[in-house]
């Protein structure tokens, strides 16, 4: 008479773990995430239980390094125990360790609860920690000038061992090089006066400029991302601070000073986007 029973409790003990799957859900990036190789690595996660009871279980990552063809696992490691209330969303942050490349390269992140089973992905693209020591040959052999008040770009520059001219304690007035980066900086206020007429000046000599702006100090004017100041066979190329954030951990940010660099080295003529052909 009890047998219906046992098979219940037993039925019921095997659907408990997809059910505790169901209700917690990574709540997916809208493109991957990008860091440097190295260890340590931030991945934001925000995750969501859509079910009733309290979610409470220890998750794991997966790292793999992916291709079109394969995937290799790198690494499993323990996260953490991961807590989130019915109907919650939270935001939390992951510190990975991910090996050294040579470019830019595919890894998945899989989130793993209880044995094998995989309750979101995360995409993520990581670089070589010298992105900027293609600064090197785009400054034709001579020293890069580097204004540089908050000192987010000497570090960076030293540890590559690139040549360097510090235009604050020179002058921009004085620098023969090719190629110079002014700023970023912490405000408008911080700009030393006559800046801009300087920044002319140097143009005008043949040096090409990537000025990256402080932020704005209102935000009544829609101000343009980033745009070039034709000069001779050079461009002033104007930077928001948005395009270079957080310059010492953040590829993208490096890698769009590398194109403004030779933007300004090369200018080109603004045209309009090509459509994409619908099938």
């Amino acid at each position: 008479m009890k047998l219906p029973g046992t098979w219940m409790t037993l039925a019921m003990a095997c659907f408990w773990p997809a059910a505790a799957f169901a209700q917690l859900q990574l709540v997916p990036d809208k493109e991957p995430q990008r860091v440097f190789a190295g260890d340590a690595r931030q991945i934001a996660t925000v995750w969501h239980n859509g079910g009733d009871p309290i979610f409470a279980g220890e998750i794991r990552a997966r790292i793999l390094q992916t291709s079109s063809a394969t995937a290799v696992q790198v690494s499993e490691v323990p996260w953490k125990k991961l807590q989130v209330l019915p109907l919650q969303t939270v935001l939390e942050s992951a510190q990975l360790d991910f090996p050294a490349v040579k470019a830019e390269t595919k890894f998945l992140v899989q989130w793993l609860e209880y044995t094998n089973h995989i309750i979101g992905k995360t995409e993520v693209l990581v670089y070589p920690t010298n992105l900027l020591a293609e600064l090197k040959p785009l400054a034709g052999g001579e020293a890069l000038g580097i204004f540089d008040p908050l000192n987010q770009l000497k570090p960076l520059l030293k540890n590559l061992k690139l040549e360097f001219t510090d235009l604050e304690n020179s002058g921009l007035e004085y620098f023969s090089g090719r190629l110079a980066i002014v700023g970023p900086f912490q405000s408008q206020a911080k700009m030393r006066e006559g800046l801009a007429g300087q920044i002319q000046s140097l143009a005008k000599k043949g040096a090409a400029i990537v000025w990256l702006q402080p932020p704005p100090e209102k935000r009544d004017k829609l101000a343009q991302s980033f745009y070039s100041v034709p000069e001779s066979t050079n461009a002033v190329v104007v930077v928001q601070p948005e395009l270079v954030a957080n310059l010492p951990d953040n590829p993208q940010s490096q890698l769009n000073l590398i194109y403004f660099c030779k933007l300004a080295l090369q200018p080109e003529p603004f045209r309009l986007p090509k459509p994409t052909l619908q099938p």
